[in-house]
């Protein structure tokens, strides 16, 4: 018996990679990674097509407002208030900062604390 289904697996060895073959020559594992992406593709078109029609719209208005704001650093980052409401302020001028003071606020440290 055991002479018997080692011949049969001896045999059978051989048919593993042609089996694993196509007609047009792709492996299962190319086949079966193009139909992952293929698949993806589908589950992503939805939210592609949304965002392309939000660029479409929201683009000339993003270009707009770029020309006319020619610095940002002068801006604090946008804030989202309770109702929704989203604002982004302006940094106080350099001349009316108010001027920090080292005794009461001390520079952090540069270093980074490694704890072992």
């Amino acid at each position: 018996m055991k002479k018997i289904f080692a011949i049969f697996v001896a045999l059978t060895l051989p048919l593993g990679p042609l089996a694993a073959q196509d007609d047009d020559g792709t492996s299962l594992m190319e086949r079966g990674a193009q139909q992952f992406l293929e698949g993806l593709l589908q589950e992503i078109e939805p939210a592609w097509t949304e965002m392309q029609g939000f660029m479409d719209a929201m683009g000339p208005a993003m270009i707009e407002l770029m020309e006319e704001v020619k610095d940002w650093s002068v801006y604090d980052p946008p804030e989202i208030l309770d109702n929704g409401d989203i604002i982004i302020r302006r940094k106080p001028d350099p001349e009316n900062r108010p001027i920090p003071d080292p005794e009461r606020d001390p520079a952090p440290e540069l270093t980074p604390q490694i704890e072992l």
